[in-house]
């Protein structure tokens, strides 16, 4: 894909019911130019697939649609076998639909957990924290790097220096000392806002940050978290916070598992992009 294919692609993804970014495309076209894939027939877009290689041993699958008048006819299928070709040699991770769970164990991957979704509508709620928040773009960004390393398969500075920087979003992170503990971004989307990633040490850093982002939400909209089912705290966090389940994915792999600090991930980046 160009840019203005993955214009196309993320529509299909509002269509959906996905509700991507506002500023997504700049970031995730960043990650990997070549990782994006557009099915044509006859000169028109009919399915798309995101393929991204972030290193030579790790992938993340997302963006998986054919458009609605053209299911059921093999297309996706091709387009699916192009992009496992083009990951071949890597882990390959993907948040699928629960529906078509079985339909990836046929193609290798195997469940490893469930992200789920939380939601809740803003009501002006301050950010109930004492502990002072910094923005990220005022820590070197190796510091930040080196901290969004640990929470993820492979190093993806350059998607994360777009990320953190989207236009109308909030990036913080909280310091203990000159180290950082933890730190999270909100980001405008179609309906509401989605918090992701949130990454923190433990519980009470990860609320801290929480708040602060909620804080940044006006009243009346929606925000949303998605949190990995295993982490115990995080599915905590969103409950005391009055969240609801509103969606769940299979996060599955083909290939070994990356060996990840789970109980620190509260919330997913992305359901696109890992």
């Amino acid at each position: 894909m160009a840019p203005a294919d993955l214009d196309q692609a993320i529509a299909w993804a509002a269509a959906e019911g996905w509700n991507p970014g506002l500023g997504d495309r700049d970031s995730f076209y960043t990650a990997d130019p070549n990782g994006f894939l557009m099915g044509v027939l006859a000169g028109e877009p009919i399915a798309s697939l995101s393929v991204v290689k972030y290193s030579d041993t790790f992938g993340f699958l997302g963006f998986y649609i054919v458009r609605p008048d053209w299911r059921g006819r093999g297309y996706g299928f091709q387009l699916w076998r192009a992009g496992l070709e083009y990951l071949a040699g890597c882990t390959i991770g993907l948040d699928g639909v629960v529906a078509q769970q079985a339909n990836y164990v046929k193609s290798g991957f195997q469940l490893a957990y469930r992200n789920v979704r939380y939601a809740a509508m803003a009501a002006g709620q301050p950010d109930g924290s004492e502990t002072e928040v910094v923005p990220l773009t005022s820590l070197p960004f190796e510091t930040v790097q080196r901290y969004d390393r640990r929470h993820f398969p492979s190093d993806r500075a350059a998607f994360l220096r777009a990320w953190i920087t989207q236009p109308g979003s909030t990036a913080i992170g909280i310091l203990q000392g000159d180290r950082l503990a933890g730190y999270g971004v909100i980001r405008p989307c179609r309906q509401g806002f989605k918090i992701g990633p949130l990454f923190a040490d433990d519980g009470e850093v990860a609320e801290r940050l929480f708040l602060h982002l909620r804080a940044q939400v006006p009243p009346g909209a929606a925000f949303y978290l998605d949190v990995p089912e295993v982490n115990g705290a995080a599915v905590a966090l969103a409950q005391r916070q009055g969240m609801a389940v509103s969606f769940e994915t299979a996060r599955m792999y083909r290939g070994p598992a990356p060996d990840l600090p789970l109980d620190e991930i509260f919330g997913v980046t992305s359901f696109e992009l890992g």
